[in-house]
Parts: C-alpha cells; sequence; structure tokens
C-alpha cells in the first residue's frame, strides 16, 4: 500500500547520444518493451514515455531521439524534440557510454544544454562491461569537474549492473506528488504505436545500413475477432513505406524472404507483447524522399 503523504512522482527526461543505450535503459527500468532497440542511430524518432510504478513513487520516463548532426528534415526535427522535452521535466539522466576517452562534440551539446537548464541531473555512464575500472574512474572525476550531477552511476544494461540504482537516485529528486497515470500503466503509446514500433524494429536490426533511416511503417487496419476455436485475434495490416525504389526491393528479400522475417519477429513479439494471437500482414510501398516531406515530418513534431 502506498504511502499518499510521502509519494512522490515526476518527468524524467533521458539525453544522450544516439546508441548510447537510452531506449535499452528504459526498457530493462520499466520491464516492458516500450522503447524500439536496434544497433542503428536514430532508432527513436518519436518522444516516448515509459512508466515505472513504485511503492512510494512514479517516475514516468520521457525517452527521447538520441542527439546527432541533423541530415534532413526529419532529423532537425527529433533532435528539436529531445532539447523540448528536457525543459519541461524534473529531473535529466544523461547517457554517455563509458569507452568515450574525452567528452566528444556531441555529449558536449547535450552537458551545454544541462548546464544552461540548471535542472537536476543525473549522470549514467553506459557499457561498462566493455572497459576497465581506471577508465570509468577517469571518466567520472572528468565529468564531475563539468557540473554539479545529483549522481554519477556505472551501469551494465548487458549485465543489469546498478540499474536499480538510478530508480533510487531520480526518486530521491523528486518532489512529493500524486501518480499521474493508472499504477497498471507503463506506457502512454497506444496500441497502433506499438505495432508500428515493433515491426520497424525489427526491420533496423535485419536490414542494411543504407534502408533502415529511410523506412516509415504505419497500420493501415487493426481489427480483433475471434478464430473458428473461439480465442480473441488481431488482424493487423501494415504497410512499410521506404524513399527508393531500390530499397524496396531489399526489404522484400528474395522470393518475399526478408519481408517474411520482419513479419515473422514482429509478430512474435507483438504475441508477447499484447497477450493475444496476431495475424500480421506486410506490404512494402515507395514514398519517394518522404524524410524531407514537411507534410509527413509534422507527424513526428511534439504536439503542446
Amino acid at each position: 500500500m502506498e504511502d499518499k503523504k510521502n509519494f512522490k512522482s515526476g518527468f524524467v527526461s533521458i539525453l544522450g547520444r544516439t546508441n548510447v543505450g537510452k531506449s535499452s535503459i528504459i526498457n530493462s527500468l520499466v520491464g516492458e518493451k516500450v522503447a524500439a532497440i536496434a544497433n542503428k542511430p536514430q532508432t527513436t524518432r518519436t518522444v516516448i514515455r515509459a512508466i515505472v510504478n513504485r511503492p512510494n513513487s512514479q517516475i514516468i520516463f520521457i525517452d527521447t531521439p538520441g542527439i546527432h548532426k541533423p541530415k534532413s528534415k526529419l532529423g532537425n526535427v527529433m533532435v528539436e524534440n529531445a532539447f523540448e522535452v528536457a525543459k519541461d521535466v524534473d529531473v535529466v539522466v544523461f547517457v554517455v557510454e563509458a569507452t568515450s576517452d574525452d567528452i566528444g562534440k556531441g555529449d558536449r551539446l547535450i552537458l551545454d544544454k544541462i548546464k544552461e537548464s540548471k535542472k537536476k541531473a543525473i549522470l549514467v555512464i553506459n557499457k561498462i562491461d566493455l572497459v576497465d575500472k581506471a577508465k570509468v574512474a577517469k571518466l567520472i572525476e572528468l565529468y564531475k569537474s563539468e557540473y554539479d550531477f545529483q549522481s554519477i552511476i556505472p551501469v551494465s544494461t548487458v549485465k543489469n549492473t546498478n540499474l536499480e540504482v538510478i530508480l533510487d537516485e531520480i526518486e530521491k529528486n523528486l518532489k512529493p506528488g500524486p501518480a499521474y497515470y493508472d499504477i497498471e500503466e507503463y506506457t502512454d503509446q497506444t496500441t497502433r504505436n506499438l505495432v508500428e514500433e515493433t515491426i520497424r524494429e525489427k526491420a533496423l536490426k535485419l536490414l542494411n545500413d543504407e534502408v533502415p533511416h529511410g523506412i516509415l511503417v504505419e497500420v493501415d487496419k487493426m481489427k480483433k475477432r475471434k478464430t473458428m476455436e473461439n480465442e480473441p485475434i488481431y488482424n493487423i495490416d501494415a504497410t512499410i513505406y521506404c524513399i527508393r525504389e531500390s530499397h524496396k526491393g531489399i526489404i522484400i528479400g528474395k522470393n518475399g524472404s526478408m519481408l517474411k522475417k520482419i513479419g515473422t519477429y514482429a509478430r512474435e513479439d507483438l504475441e508477447e507483447m499484447l497477450g493475444i494471437k496476431i495475424n500480421l500482414k506486410l506490404w512494402v510501398k515507395v514514398r519517394e524522399d518522404w524524410i524531407n516531406n514537411e507534410k509527413f515530418i509534422k507527424n513526428f513534431k511534439l504536439q503542446k
């Protein structure tokens, strides 16, 4: 039973360069698959809220696109979103890689924004399983000299090291407040969003580097029905859009093999996530250079 008098709540933004492991950290902390994970830059395009309910607190994480040098209108919007979100949160979690030797350009850009905001900030040094302790210690001293972080936490999502400590430190820095979401919820994403993100994640993992970031997934139809055996099942039709005709063939693969693989992996994940059988049909269409098309980019802009 929660102690309402001492209950705390608040919004937390996770900032970091692309590929530092922000989404993996969020998914580990929430215990559910909320943000898409792939070893490719810019996996998270939109701002995703993930909710952690603890006995005496509710922490609402806002995952943001990785900070990178934009190469398209979509890229510009992603970076704008990340910094916009950080302005309105209670605590900023800044994620850097243990493998860094210095504060690089991308990390410096984020650090300057944190300094400017004077926000309570927690530094998380991820991927400590890849380096020795001396390197981590050197990085801690380097960042300590730059900003008065509430705490600096070395973690490894691969080995599940110190992840609970992140939640403890965030809770310490929250103010008393109500639970903003029902305690059964873990994300404010709709089922449609989750389906689109999961399909896109599988495509990112399976396809070659030149294709993924020109991919947009849209659910065309979602309908729940009963099977002959009276079991509930979701019929889902979705389209994977790409920016060039040459990419279409790569996504479909020889005799449809790649598309089949994307669909199978996505379906397995979704069935586990949603707890229901899924009949997933995928199509591939070309939408020339949509990443620079204002009409589509506006869907990624933060709604205020």
